[in-house]
Formats: structure tokens, sequence, C-alpha cells
């Protein structure tokens, strides 16, 4: 199941020096994907930070595919089964992350992280795949 996203990402390809930021496309169990300004060849080891909770998210996968689009790439990583694990984590972030932002759209209120958190286990734990 993929997880829609619009969370903030940096990444830098193994042999880059400095990481580049753009937003996370989408996770899933075993990985995520991207955009990017640039092309990064199928099997190049990756760094990734996704900073929306303290502390932040990181890991080092490897792109799994690539895909052309108009005006930029869109990149497909993947993680062993030992990273699985914080991916699900930020699966979790995403949701609570597009939760915040409909209810303050919808009805206006604003959440906490704390808050969201609370009211989205309460409203969708048992919806969200195991």
């Amino acid at each position: 199941m993929r997880h829609p996203s619009d969370i903030p990402i940096e990444y830098k390809p193994e042999q880059a020096a400095d990481y580049s930021r753009e937003l996370l496309k989408n996770v899933c169990h075993g990985g995520l994907s991207f955009n990017s300004k640039t092309q990064i060849e199928v099997g190049t080891r990756i760094h990734l930070k996704i900073k929306i909770r303290k502390p932040d998210f990181t890991a080092t996968g490897v792109v799994a595919w690539y895909e052309k689009k108009r005006d930029h790439f869109e990149i497909g990583v993947c993680f062993d089964e030992h990273t699985e694990f914080g991916v699900r984590m930020v699966e979790q972030v995403c949701q609570i992350e597009h939760y915040k932002k409909k209810v303050l759209k919808k009805e206006g209120r604003f959440l906490s992280g704390d808050e969201a958190a609370t009211e989205w286990v309460q409203k969708n734990a048992t919806k969200f795949p195991r």
C-alpha cells in the first residue's frame, strides 16, 4: 500500500558532497519515492533524512528505479528489512501530517503533532495495514 506524501526529504547519493532537498512522493512498506531534478542511477546507495519528528528519520537505501517525468525524475528507493520498521513509522507520520492539514482546512482547528497523532490513531489505527 502506498501512502501519498508531500513531506520534505533530504537525500544524498553516496558519492555526492551535499544533501539536496525535495518532496517525498510516497511511502510504502519496503521503500519510498521522491522527485529529483537529476537522474540517480539504479543501484546507487543513497542517504536520506526526513525531518518531521525528533529525532530525524535517517536511512540508507538503494535506488531501485527511476522514471523520467517532464521536468524531473521520480526516484524509487528500497530498504533492507532492518530499515522497514523505520519506514513504517514514516508512513504513519505522513498520514498524521496529512490529517493535521485536513483538519485545519475542513474544520479550522490547528492540532499539535501530539493531538493529531492521538486523534489519527483513535480513528485510523485499526485500518492501517500491518
